[in-house]
């Protein structure tokens, strides 16, 4: 495989020969090998059933880890904020009734103890892609980093971000494509599936891909997911809500049950297409 270089200063995540790929364990799945990770839950955790219910869903149609906000930066103060410690027990409580491992946002330095005390992977959101305290921190933690690209981030300044989080000694970091933001109102954002091959040409972490967030269209969430694996992604995050039309936050990106239960027997198909499984 080209090597495609980045930056002559983006030493740690740069990819150093052909075979140089960093494989991230998390429970029993290994992000960045031979299988596509499917990570999927709710944009954020409401409530006990809202999230009992989602993470039994999860785990019936195949996926291997829980998403769900327990911290969550909104656009406006107004906005469900999320529950916070409350929602972090929950998905622990989750995690032990299904077995599945937990991603879940952290957003301040000061969190980062507490939600690593729940978590089994720490998320960076869009929003905090370039908060260099906070990637520090996460940096110093036992437990994975899923760092999402920023809205307006270019491939340098997102593989930067990482570096910063791989020179303070956690080398377990996962890449998070979930849109740019674009000047089309006809999709919330545009997913650049082309960052996946990118990546996977410029440096050896492993890259998931967000079509929930990357179209915030529910009806296009399952075809790009698709383009992603074909185009080589590691992993798909999907949003999921039992009743989106109850959702507190992205309801309208959000695949009902019978739709994941679809899309999870699709990709498989797809993954199969490029020698890959689910």
């Amino acid at each position: 495989m080209t090597i495609i270089k980045i930056s002559d200063k983006i030493r740690l995540a740069s990819k150093q020969g052909p075979d140089h790929r960093t494989i991230v364990k998390v429970g029993p799945h290994n992000i960045g090998g031979e299988h596509v990770v499917v990570i999927a839950g709710p944009c954020s955790v409401e409530s006990r059933d809202q999230i009992m219910g989602t993470a039994r869903i999860v785990k019936e149609a195949g996926c291997h880890m829980l998403r769900g906000g327990a911290f969550k930066p909104r656009t406006l103060p107004y906005s469900f904020q999320g529950l916070g410690e409350e929602g972090l027990e929950m998905l622990a409580e989750a995690r032990r009734e299904t077995g599945l491992p937990v991603v879940t946002e952290v957003l301040a330095p000061g969190d980062v103890e507490l939600v690593e005390s729940y978590a089994d992977v720490l998320q960076i959101g869009a929003r905090n892609m370039q908060n260099y305290p906070l990637l520090r921190r996460v940096g110093a933690a036992e437990k994975p980093v899923f760092l999402k690209r920023g809205m307006a981030a270019t491939i340098e300044e997102w593989l930067g971000c990482a570096e910063y989080i791989l020179n303070e000694g956690n080398r377990d970091v996962i890449l998070c494509e979930r849109g740019l933001r674009g000047f089309s109102k006809v999709t919330r954002n545009t997913l650049d599936v082309s960052a996946v091959p990118v990546i996977r040409q410029s440096s050896h972490l492993p890259v998931v891909i967000d079509p929930s967030h990357g179209t915030g269209v529910r009806s296009l969430v399952a075809p790009m997911a698709y383009a992603g694996v074909a185009a080589g992604a590691d992993g798909v995050m999907l949003e999921v809500h039992p009743r989106p039309e109850e959702a507190l936050s992205d309801g309208a990106q959000s695949l009902r049950p019978p739709e994941l239960m679809e899309l999870m027997n699709q990709i498989r198909k797809v993954a199969n297409a490029v020698g890959r499984s689910v």
